[in-house]
Formats: structure tokens, C-alpha cells, sequence
């Protein structure tokens, strides 16, 4: 017998409670908790990049202690994200958000009070499990809370903290760690997110507790390792040359067997850790596929642009963060449209989206060394304009046929395999970068035999005029980044290449009857 705080999303809209209960004010108050919530967690995620540099200096810390402090929050995430559906059904809405918010606002400062490196790593553990729930959860509640005529308009406001949050990050870590210090990267999460408890305690309710059946351990442990391994393995891949490290081969072989385990266990167990009737749904199993690959066009460019621009263009923090600040502009200016879109023709809206960053891609692969701030700027804004269009109307393809008690559920496997699209895509193009780079470069020594032939480039190259040391230094430079660039270029194909082939996907979709 089913529980009225396990109702759908249909049964909530049919309650006597109030003449139009899409007005009632705890739906919005939930919404409110969902966006900033999701905002900081997406803030979490990206700061801490820019301050790691400032953290080594402050603590004495190695290159490869200070990976750590990044890599640990990430493997930590990995592993909590897919229990967030069954600690729902546990402990209830309230109770669940309420510990996890409390918890990452301990955490994250903690994280700002560290003084040693085995204090700071111990908090980013717990940073990283305590907020992996907050976007499968948000998430899911929208879509049990709010009927599914709204998830448009639900799902696009949410969409602000999603975005906006890995966005914003960068941005907010490099002022506070310019005009403060690190520590404030982490603190100034603190105030926002004590609110935010107190709010989740307000706004919602005991709705799913106690509907848990029991956990399915070794599903759970398997998916975990599987997570564990591949995160860890993909963080540090180029750092340790990949498969000549035995550390990396050993994380390769531990996830495939862990991967195969849960694949087995999910089939043929009894007590499976997620719900088969997940995957016999039809637009859950493509929606899987499509978040996948737009994971992997989530974060890439944001990571490859920043070094592209301060190693080979010398463009100082600021210009960077406004010249970034293009694809979050583009994102936000989506929304205008998207719920339109999406209610008109939600595979169309997908397709519209996915294309215009195949078609904005495609010109960053045209780029040279000399590219204008101009074409940086246009080409994140519409790379950034279609992912905000596209995302909304997969997510509510995705979900659109989805029973209510499974979406949050759902939910936590949609997110986790958006992540792992996003962590495998983004080694995957670190891995083609240097290793083009490598080949460029000894390629265009090999073609440039003496210095008397680069005076023929001096256009290309400045004070090529003599075989002093300087012009050899300079010659060398100069091939460097012109090798460089090439690189990026073949990672920017790989992210073109990503999006194009998602483009079929959209119309495997099938479009459910409309609500009368």
C-alpha cells in the first residue's frame, strides 16, 4: 500500500488543499532550497581549483598533495551520489536534507579553519559526501513535487543553480583568493548554507520515509569501487603517465571488475541496489545516454580554455574570468526560451540545442594562436546557449514516462553518470592535448632544421635574426605554442564530435500523451 508522501506528482495536484495547489508556497519554498543548494555545491566543485595553488604556497604542500585536495572531493562525491535515492526513502525528505546541509556547511568549515594538509583532505572527504546528494535530490523533489506540466519551468529555474553554480565558481575562488585568501573560498559558503538548513527544515516534509526496502549491499559496493577506482584513475591518469603507472592499470582493472559485478547484481540479484523498473523504462535508458554525453560537454571547455588563454595568450585572471563568464551569459540568456521550447517540441528544442554547440565548436576548431577576444567570447556564448537549451528538454524527456516513487532515485543514476561522462571526457581530452601537443612539436622541430630557415617566418615569430642564444630561445617558444595549439584544437574536435553524435539520440525519445 502506497503512502501519501509517496504519492505521484498527479495525486499531489489532485489534493483538496488549496484551489490551484501549483500556487501553493511550500513548492516554491522547496525550489528556492533546491537552487541554492545546487548553486553551492556546483561553487564547490570548481573554486577549489583556483585556490589550490594559493593552498600548496600556505601549507608547503607538494603538486601532488595539493592534486589531492581536488581529487578526494571528487572520488568522495562519486561514491555518496548513488545512495542518495535509498537515504531518501530512509530517512525522509527533511531529515536527509537537513543532515546533508548541515553537514557540508561543518564541512566546508572546516575546510576554511584547516591547518594542516590531513585536516583539510578529512574535510573535503566529507565536503564531497554530505553535498553529493544535493543535485539528484533537488532534482528528484522537483520532479515528485511539482506537476509534470511545470517541469519545464521547475526544472529551467533549477537549471540557474546547475549551471550557474560551476560557472560562478572559478570566478568567486579567484576573487576571495585575491582579495582575501583561500580560506574565504570555503568560508563564505558557510552563512548561506546555515540558512539554507534551517529553510530545509521549514520547507518540506517527512514525504518517502520509511518506503527504503532493503539495501542492496552488494550492488552499492560494487557501483562504489566501480565509481571509486575510475574517478581516482582519470584524476590522476596524466599526472602519472597513464598506463606505464601500475597504480592507474590496477584502478583500470578494479572498476571494470567492480563495473561488471554491479551490471550482474543489477540483473540477476534479488535485492538489487537500484530498481530494475528503472531500466525497463525507455526514455530513462536514452535520457541515460544523453546526459552522458552532456556531461562530457559540460565542463571540458571550461577546463582546456583557461590554460589555453594564460599559456599560449599571457591573458591575465581577469580577462580569462570575463572571457569565461561568455559561456555563463549564454547559458542564463537560454532560459528565456527554453520552457517555450520545450513545451512546443521538447525532442526539437534537444536537437536545436545540441546542434548549435556542434556548430559553435566547430568554429573553435578553426582557431589559431592569434584568435580575437571576439571569437572566444561569441563561441563560448553559444556553446553555452545551447547546452542551457538543450538540457531542460532532455531532462524532461528523460523523465517524462518515470513512475514518481522512482525519480529520485532516478535521479541520483542520471547525475552520477552525467559526472562520470564529465570526468572520463575531460581526462580523455587532457590525454589527446598532451599528447598532440607532444607530436605537433616534434613534427615542426624536425621541419625546421636550422634558424637561418625560421628567419624566413619572422612574421610568425619575432627577433628570429641572428643564431644567438635569445632567437633560439624564442624559436623554441614560439614552436611550443603553435604545437599547443594544435593540441587543443583536437581536443575541441573530440567535444564537436561528442555533441553530433547526440543529435540522433534526441529522436529516439517518445513523446508521452499530454495532460488533459
Amino acid at each position: 500500500m502506497r503512502s501519501a508522501q509517496a504519492a505521484d506528482a498527479h495525486d499531489f495536484d489532485a489534493a483538496p488543499a488549496t484551489p490551484d495547489t501549483a500556487l501553493d508556497p511550500k513548492r516554491w519554498w522547496i525550489l528556492l532550497l533546491v537552487q541554492i543548494s545546487t548553486l553551492a555545491f556546483g561553487i564547490a566543485i570548481t573554486s577549489t581549483n583556483v585556490v589550490v595553488p594559493q593552498i600548496r604556497g600556505a601549507l608547503s604542500l607538494t603538486q601532488e598533495e595539493g592534486a589531492w585536495i581536488v581529487t578526494l572531493f571528487l572520488v568522495a562525491a562519486a561514491v555518496a551520489t548513488p545512495l542518495t535515492g535509498w537515504l531518501a526513502a530512509r530517512l525522509g525528505w527533511r531529515r536527509f536534507m537537513v543532515i546533508a546541509l548541515a553537514g557540508f556547511t561543518l564541512s566546508s568549515l572546516a575546510c576554511g579553519l584547516a591547518t594542516s594538509l590531513e585536516t583539510l583532505l578529512l574535510a573535503r572527504v566529507a565536503q564531497g559526501l554530505f553535498g553529493a546528494p544535493m543535485m539528484p535530490m533537488g532534482q528528484g523533489m522537483l520532479m515528485a513535487t511539482f506537476p509534470r506540466r511545470m517541469h519545464p519551468l521547475v526544472l529551467m529555474l533549477w537549471g540557474t543553480g546547475a549551471v550557474m553554480g560551476p560557472t560562478l565558481g572559478p570566478i568567486l575562488g579567484g576573487v576571495m583568493a585575491e582579495s582575501l585568501n583561500w580560506r574565504w573560498a570555503f568560508l563564505c559558503m558557510v552563512p548561506v548554507c546555515a540558512l539554507t538548513t534551517a529553510l530545509a527544515a521549514f520547507a518540506l516534509g517527512d514525504q518517502e520515509r520509511g518506503t527504503a526496502g532493503r539495501l542492496g549491499v552488494i550492488g552499492f559496493l560494487a557501483l562504489a569501487l566501480c565509481m571509486a577506482s575510475a574517478q581516482l584513475m582519470m584524476d590522476r591518469g596524466h599526472r602519472l603517465d597513464w598506463f606505464d603507472s601500475p597504480e592507474i592499470t590496477l584502478e583500470l582493472i578494479v572498476a571494470v571488475v567492480a563495473g561488471l559485478v554491479f551490471i550482474a547484481n543489477s540483473a540477476w540479484s534479488r535485492q538489487p541496489f537500484f530498481d530494475r523498473d528503472l531500466f525497463r523504462d525507455w526514455n530513462f535508458c536514452v535520457g541515460l545516454l544523453v546526459v552522458f554525453v552532456m556531461g562530457a560537454l559540460s565542463y571540458t571547455l571550461l577546463v582546456l580554455f583557461p590554460p589555453l588563454l594564460q599559456d599560449l595568450r599571457e591573458y591575465p585572471d581577469s580577462v580569462i574570468g570575463y572571457l569565461m563568464s561568455a559561456r555563463g551569459l549564454g547559458n542564463f540568456m537560454s532560459f528565456a526560451v527554453v520552457v517555450q521550447a520545450t513545451r512546443y517540441n521538447a525532442r526539437l528544442a534537444l536537437t536545436i540545442g545540441l546542434l548549435l554547440q556542434v556548430w559553435s565548436v566547430w568554429h573553435m576548431t578553426q582557431f589559431n594562436i592569434n584568435v580575437s577576444d571576439f571569437d572566444i567570447y561569441w563561441t563560448n556564448f553559444v556553446q553555452g546557449f545551447g547546452f542551457g537549451l538543450a538540457y531542460t528538454p532532455m531532462t524532461v524527456l528523460a523523465f517524462s514516462t518515470l513512475p514518481a516513487p522512482l525519480v529520485v532515485q532516478g535521479s541520483a543514476a542520471f547525475n552520477q553518470l552525467r559526472n562520470f561522462g564529465s570526468s572520463l571526457f575531460i581526462s580523455i581530452s587532457v590525454l589527446v592535448l598532451v599528447r598532440t601537443t607532444a607530436e605537433n612539436y616534434a613534427g615542426l622541430t624536425a621541419a625546421i632544421t636550422s634558424l637561418d630557415m625560421a628567419t624566413g617566418y619572422t612574421g610568425l615569430a619575432e627577433n628570429l635574426t641572428s643564431d644567438e642564444a635569445r632567437s633560439l630561445t624564442k624559436l623554441k617558444d614560439e614552436i611550443q605554442r603553435q604545437a599547443a595549439i594544435g593540441g587543443y584544437l583536437n581536443a575541441f574536435v573530440m567535444s564537436m564530435v561528442a555533441a553530433a553524435v547526440a543529435v540522433p539520440l534526441a529522436w529516439m525519445f517518445r513523446v508521452p500523451k499530454r495532460e488533459g
